[in-house]
């Protein structure tokens, strides 16, 4: 049997599985740097449902986890589309192999990203401080995975007081055009703000490890 005869088979057997044991879900799918999510960018209902990473529900996702497969009919969607159940959680698709589950992501942030603009003349420029009006926006409003990761930092100036910086690791989706690079700079929905200690630009989308700035 040839494989796209296989694989929707499989598509079908998960749409039978999740319109009876799923949620209702909206797709998205970005078409700009900003708002993913506008209400333009919806092109399809579908129900779907999620298991952890071992394909069955034997627990609920625990800390530190976001990676979740997908059970749905994935006939019309790829990866880099997010799944948003009303009222409920946020997911975008990481990959969809061949006869293979669909790797899905859940968010728990909204970030956007800036880079800082170098002065454009030499000598005395005027203050030369990251500001809104010396960055460059990259990507805003985006929905992504954002976990605390082990280690860390601690601040320049030796204070009795001061704590170690967070580092945080952050997925999502890459968009065509759009490079991310150390020392870009990123703020949430919380108003917490950090840059960018490394990228790595997967098959999967980003995978991101940030500093929190801490003033």
């Amino acid at each position: 049997m040839a494989q796209n005869r296989i694989q929707d088979r499989i598509q079908w057997g998960f749409n039978v599985a999740a319109r009876a044991a799923g949620a209702s879900m909206d797709a998205y799918r970005p078409t700009g740097v900003a708002n993913p999510l506008d209400p333009t960018n919806r092109y399809l209902r579908l129900h779907a449902l999620f298991t952890g990473m071992m394909g069955k529900f034997l627990r609920p996702e625990g800390y530190g986890e976001s990676l979740v497969h997908g059970i749905f009919d994935a006939a019309y969607t790829q990866p880099g589309d997010y799944l948003v159940q009303q009222g409920g959680g946020i997911w975008f698709i990481a990959s969809q192999e061949p006869l293979l589950p669909v790797l899905c992501v859940r968010t728990s942030r909204v970030v956007s990203f800036a880079r800082a603009v170098a002065p454009s003349t030499t000598g005395v420029n005027s203050y030369g401080g990251v500001t809104a009006t010396t960055t460059t926006p990259l990507l805003t409003g985006w929905p992504a995975s954002v976990m605390g990761a082990a280690g860390g930092g601690q601040p320049e100036a030796g204070l009795p007081s001061d704590s170690t910086v967070p580092y945080w690791t952050v997925l999502l989706p890459a968009f065509p055009g759009v490079v991310l690079l150390p020392a870009d700079l990123m703020t949430d929905d919380l108003g917490r703000s950090a840059v960018v200690s490394a990228a790595e630009l997967t098959a999967l989308g980003w995978r991101l490890t940030m500093k929190q700035a801490i003033t």
